[in-house]
């Protein structure tokens, strides 16, 4: 069986304030083509449809159109999607019912009543029956009420009650579709900074992949840059674009996976997808980088660090008359780099109260004021007494 697999599209993001409405219609007309060209089986869309929970109305075309260029094609090939954390179950829901009909399959929410699963979809193919289990983001609150008589603290006792509780025929191929946040121990993880890794107290977001063991290809959506986690049948597909700058050096693909017979490890291919306009960085003095602009390039979208130890003369609007797309504009040189010292500094000493004023500050561009400073103390008064 040969399986397409994506995730992370995040329709209707902006980077930098920037519409990317023509490179995500790019980008799934690629997949489209892509799909033609190889005839997969299935295709596994592993969560983070859209970018926000409330997407825009064109944010809604253009998946509608990518679904239906996919479903035109025939024979018809299946489509598997889950809900992400950046999706909406109720609006990513909407019409599922009608879609099933045409091979369009969507799960939104994990399983929250006694006689309710993973949702399945059975494939066949000349070696048998290929179970695809979809998972779709899950919170430890999400199942509490599942399972009332187990202490679920964390997403990794959720996802393994989930999982040992759907009893899978080890006998035959199995799936999982998820979109959560998986480690190994002795393994490193990358990320990058688009996504939205959820850094709890204690690492509560992590999963530890042996919860994983019985199924024969994990599809796995979350973090943005291809890779497998330790095992090559575990796998991310990566975000189909570049999302941040910290992308440039990702190179975004279709993951196809052949799934042979039981027990025969899958083959790994990667599809190279090409975007209309990359993301990048240039470093260098002013001058430098100015000479840089060739025409081909100086569409992207561009980070921009100047090293001129002085700070030339209109530097922004001479950037600007050759750069179309900057995303941002950072001077480093060793007067910026001495006050990020002091500023090191000082952050170094702060109390906590200190601490989360310049947060509020950083973040909001403005100062608290009375009340939130006479409610902020006492909360600290409060938590330290409570320490005690």
């Amino acid at each position: 069986m040969k399986i397409f697999h994506i995730a992370d599209l995040h329709i209707g993001k902006q980077l930098n304030y920037y519409n990317l409405k023509e490179n995500q219609e790019d980008i799934l007309n690629q997949i489209v083509e892509k799909m033609e060209e190889y005839r997969p089986d299935v295709l596994l869309i592993a969560g983070d449809i859209f970018d926000k929970s409330m997407p825009s109305g064109e944010a809604y075309g253009l998946f509608d159109s990518f679904l239906n260029k996919a479903s035109a094609l025939r024979p018809a090939i299946p489509i598997c999607m889950i809900a992400g954390n950046h999706d909406s179950p109720e609006r990513l829901n909407y019409a599922s019912s009608f879609m099933e009909k045409h091979q369009i399959y969507i799960s939104v929410m994990p399983p929250q009543r006694e006689n309710v699963y993973l949702k399945k979809v059975v494939l066949e193919d000349e070696c048998g029956p290929v179970n695809i289990y979809l998972l779709p983001f899950t919170k430890p609150g999400f199942v509490r009420t599942l399972f009332p008589e187990i202490d679920i603290p964390d997403y990794e006792t959720a996802v393994r009650a989930l999982l040992e509780r759907e009893n899978m025929n080890s006998a035959q191929r199995n799936i999982l579709v998820s979109h959560q946040f998986y480690q190994s121990s002795g393994w490193e993880t990358a990320t990058c900074d688009s996504e939205q890794v959820l850094l709890s107290v204690g690492g509560l977001d992590r999963i530890d992949i042996s919860v994983l063991r019985d199924f024969d290809y994990v599809a796995l959506g979350h973090l943005h840059g291809p890779q497998k986690i330790k095992e090559a049948h575990i796998r991310y597909a990566g975000s189909p674009l570049k999302y941040s700058v910290s992308e440039e050096r990702h190179h975004k693909s279709i993951t196809m996976v052949t799934l042979g017979e039981k027990g025969t490890k899958p083959i790994i291919e990667l599809i190279p997808l090409k975007a209309k306009q990359d993301v990048r960085s240039e470093r260098g003095t002013l001058r430098e980088i100015l000479d840089m602009a060739e025409e081909k390039r100086r569409h992207d979208f561009i980070s921009v660090t100047v090293t001129d130890e002085n700070e030339p003369y209109r530097m922004k609007e001479m950037l600007r008359e050759v750069y179309d797309y900057l995303l941002e504009i950072r001077v480093d040189n060793a007067r910026t780099r001495k006050r990020l010292e002091i500023t090191s500094e000082r952050q170094e000493n702060l109390t906590p109260l200190e601490a989360f004023r310049a947060f509020y500050e950083d973040v909001g561009k403005c100062s608290m004021t009375e009340a939130e400073e006479l409610l902020l103390e006492k909360t600290f008064e409060q938590l330290t007494e409570d320490g005690e």
